[in-house]
C-alpha cells in the first residue's frame, strides 16, 4: 500500500483527521518499504538484541536477528479469521493500556498504534482525549479485521511495526502506543529511537508487552520433560526482556519520567495442549530463529504429565503472562517534573499522624 493510496483515503476522512495525519506521515516512505526493510536494515552503532538462555537480553554490536518476522506476519495472517475466539488476554491487556491513556492529562490530536493486532485498543479510546487514530500492523488480514473507535476518526495500515516509526516525521505525533507487540521485536533500541524521534515535546509513549516470566510454568516443564526423555533441551518458548532492560532502552533512547509496573495475568486451561492451541491461536506461538522445528509426542506427553503434577489448581493447569506496562515521556516545556529534593513540606514519618487528623477533620 502506497502513501498515494494512503492519501486517497484520507481525503475522505473527516478535516481534523487529514490535517494531522497527512502532515504527520513522511510520503517519500511507502508501507511495503516500510515493511521490506525490517529484514535488511541493519546499523553497526546501534545496540542489538541476543539471546542468553531463556530470557532476552541487551548487547551491543551488530543488529542481531532474534525472531523471524516473516514467521510471525505468516502466524498472525493465519490466526486472523478466528482471532475473536482467542483474544481475551489481548483484550484485557489493551484495556489496561487504555486505561494508562486516561494518565495522560493532555489532549493528542495524532495518536499512533504500532503493532495494533485487530485493533483492540481502539474501541477503548474516546474523543475526550484523542482527536486522531492510526493503526498499524505487519499482517494484512490482521488489518482487514481490525476494529475501529466509535467515537473517534481512525485508520488502519499494514507496516512493519518494528521500523513503522519512521514512516512518520520527526516531532509529529502527539501519543505513540504499544499492545502486545514489542516483544517480538529484534531491534527494540531503534524502535525505541525511532518512536522518540516521531514524538512531539511533552508526547508520550504508552506500550505493554511480555516479561521473563511469561510461561515459565510451560517452559519449565518442557525442559524436565525433554531432560527425562531426550537428554538435553532444546528451545520451544521465544525468550523475554526484563523489566530493568526495557527501563534502560527506553532511557538511552532519551525517554524520561519513566513508569514501568508489573502485572501477572494467571489464566486457567483445562490441559497443556489446550494451552498450546491458544497460544497458536493468539498468533503467541514462538518465532524464534534458534527454535526447534519439531516436538516429539513422547516429550509433550511427558511435559504434560510434569504440567498437572506442578503446576495443577482444580484439575486445571494454570499459565502465567506477565505484562510489562511502560509509560515514557519525551521532554519539553510541559513535561511532568519530578518534584526538587528537599521540598516535600510532610515527612514520611509524619503520614500516620496527618492522615489520623484529616479523618478526624472529616468526623
Amino acid at each position: 500500500m502506497s502513501f498515494s493510496f494512503t492519501r486517497r483515503i484520507i481525503s475522505h476522512l473527516p478535516r481534523v483527521f487529514r490535517r494531522h495525519t497527512c502532515s504527520a506521515i513522511d510520503t517519500s516512505i511507502t508501507a511495503r518499504t516500510v515493511a521490506a526493510s525490517a529484514t535488511t536494515s541493519s546499523d553497526s552503532s546501534t545496540s542489538s538484541a541476543e539471546i542468553k538462555g531463556p530470557r532476552l537480553t541487551v548487547g551491543t554490536g551488530k543488529n542481531t536477528q532474534v525472531f523471524d518476522r516473516r514467521l510471525k506476519r505468516l502466524q498472525r495472517d493465519k490466526s486472523a479469521e478466528n482471532f475473536d475466539a482467542f483474544d481475551y488476554l489481548r483484550n484485557e491487556v489493551a484495556y489496561r493500556l487504555a486505561d494508562r491513556i486516561y494518565d495522560v492529562k493532555k489532549f493528542s490530536d495524532l495518536a499512533v498504534d504500532f503493532g495494533c493486532g485487530n485493533g483492540l485498543v481502539a474501541p477503548h479510546i474516546f474523543k475526550e482525549n484523542i482527536g486522531a487514530f492510526v493503526q498499524l500492523d505487519v499482517s494484512e488480514k490482521m488489518i482487514q479485521k481490525s476494529k475501529k473507535s466509535a467515537e473517534i476518526p481512525t485508520i488502519s495500515l499494514v507496516a512493519d511495526e518494528e521500523v513503522a516509526p519512521a514512516m512518520f516525521k520527526n516531532e509529529s505525533i502527539d501519543l505513540a502506543l504499544s499492545c502486545l507487540s514489542m516483544h517480538w521485536i529484534n531491534d527494540l533500541p531503534g524502535f525505541f529511537k525511532r518512536v522518540y524521534s516521531a514524538l512531539k515535546p511533552d508526547g508520550a509513549f504508552i506500550g505493554a508487552m511480555f516479561g521473563c516470566n511469561t510461561l515459565y510454568e510451560l517452559r519449565c516443564s518442557l525442559q524436565l520433560a525433554e531432560m527425562e526423555r531426550m537428554g538435553g533441551v532444546s528451545s520451544h518458548i521465544s525468550p523475554f526482556a526484563e523489566t530493568t532492560d526495557i527501563g534502560s532502552l527506553m532511557n538511552r533512547a532519551g525517554f524520561k519520567m519513566l513508569t514501568l509496573d508489573v502485572d501477572d495475568i494467571c489464566v486457567k486451561y483445562s490441559s497443556i495442549y489446550k494451552l498450546m492451541y491458544d497460544l497458536q491461536g493468539m498468533a503467541e506461538n514462538s518465532c524464534s530463529l534458534h527454535r526447534s522445528k519439531h516436538l516429539n509426542r513422547d516429550v509433550l506427553d511427558a511435559a504434560s504429565a510434569i504440567y498437572k503434577a506442578m503446576y495443577s489448581e482444580d484439575e486445571f493447569v494454570r499459565a502465567t503472562f506477565q505484562v510489562i506496562y511502560v509509560i515514557g515521556w519525551r521532554p519539553g516545556p510541559g513535561t511532568p517534573q519530578p518534584a526538587k529534593r528537599g521540598s516535600a513540606q510532610v515527612s514520611f514519618k509524619d503520614i500516620g499522624g496527618v492522615a489520623g487528623s484529616s479523618s478526624e477533620t472529616n468526623n
